[in-house]
């Protein structure tokens, strides 16, 4: 009888062992999946805004985007925000864009702060994203004047 209350126990052990071993590697998975999907548009957004690409840009914002020129800020559809970027990425040339901070908000939405350079002078950037489904887009982008 004591034989097999151990052997009880020990077999509820390994099990509990078990399942936490599991959940543990499933929350790193998730999370590590989640961190990769961020870091891929974070250094997609990288490239586009330092090659000035507005096509490449619009292929990471949400259906709606807000985006901000110095303190003139407007909702755009895709098609309208490729035009105003387009725009300001002609009249702005980029020479450079760097990140110089990301993080998260209390509320976990991701954000990054950049620098955009261009042979006039820069512009200090922020980019929040929002999580759409498994997908992280941009969800606004503000320019102001450094």
């Amino acid at each position: 009888m004591l034989k097999q209350a151990i052997w009880h126990n020990f077999s509820l052990s390994i099990n509990m062992m078990k399942y936490r071993y599991f959940l543990t590697l499933q929350l790193l998975l998730f999370f590590t999946l989640g961190t990769s999907a961020q870091g891929d548009v974070i250094n997609d957004v990288r490239a586009a805004l330092k090659a000035g690409s507005s096509k490449e840009v619009v292929k990471l914002l949400n259906k709606s985007t807000d985006l901000d020129f110095d303190g003139e800020n407007s909702s755009y559809g895709k098609t309208q925000a490729e035009a105003v970027l387009k725009d300001f990425f002609k009249k702005n040339p980029p020479t450079d864009f760097k990140i110089i901070h990301q993080g998260a908000s209390n509320a976990g939405a991701p954000y990054v702060i950049g620098q955009y350079s261009y042979k006039e002078g820069s512009f200090r950037v922020l980019i929040r994203l929002k999580e759409e489904g498994s997908l992280f887009r941009i969800h606004a982008m503000s320019f102001y004047k450094d």
